[in-house]
């Protein structure tokens, strides 16, 4: 079995990158994500941004009911040339396919981190909003001020439903009844 290098995956001078680049990057701790054929790399979360998704995860999980699944870093592909890797997706049974949600699925979240916040909110949004995802959450794992920003698809475009802080609750009616304090999802990295 052969090592595959970042160059293996490269695509020819001049060309964009594809899904198929994608399938062949390294699996070498990285996030590897393609939005609009431009590879987006992304260095392993830091433990708060861990922890949270762990714990949004756990959130959904007791709240999702059965025709439902809840994933962490599960691809998404958005076309041929865009495949994003959510921190937390909401998904249907029957898009579950392959390597990758070729529908949209349900609810994606992410978990901001220093180098992804201004992408997560910008560029991966209009994607997701391209893609037809009803539902949009933005996680800040700030010790001190988490938060949570959510949006909905209306008529095609995002609208900003919630945004909380600390213990504020926030209490999604999509894609199912759930209460998201983001205090919560970080508690135990509080401790000292």
């Amino acid at each position: 079995m052969s090592v595959v290098t970042l160059a293996d995956a490269w695509p020819k001078p001049g060309e964009p990158f594809t899904v198929s680049d994608l399938d062949r990057m390294p699996d070498d701790g990285h996030r590897y994500e393609l939005l609009d054929g431009t590879l987006i790399v992304s260095p392993a979360p830091g433990p708060p941004h861990q922890r949270v998704a762990v714990m949004l995860c756990h959130v959904l999980e007791l709240a999702c009911p059965e025709d439902l699944i809840v994933f962490p870093n599960v691809g998404v592909r958005i076309g041929p040339r865009s495949a994003l890797e959510p921190d937390v997706v909401v998904a249907r049974p029957a898009d579950v396919s392959g390597a990758r949600l070729a529908r949209p699925p349900l609810l994606v979240a992410e978990i901001l981190s220093p180098d992804s916040a201004l992408r997560d909110l910008n560029l991966k949004k209009a994607a997701y909003e391209r893609f037809g995802i009803p539902s949009y959450w933005v996680i800040d794992p700030d010790l001190e001020q988490p938060g949570l920003r959510a949006f909905e698809l209306v008529s095609g475009v995002y609208r900003e439903v919630a945004q909380v802080t600390g213990d504020e609750s926030f209490h999604a009616g999509r894609p199912f009844p759930v209460e998201i304090v983001p205090s919560r999802l970080v508690a135990k990295l509080r401790i000292r």
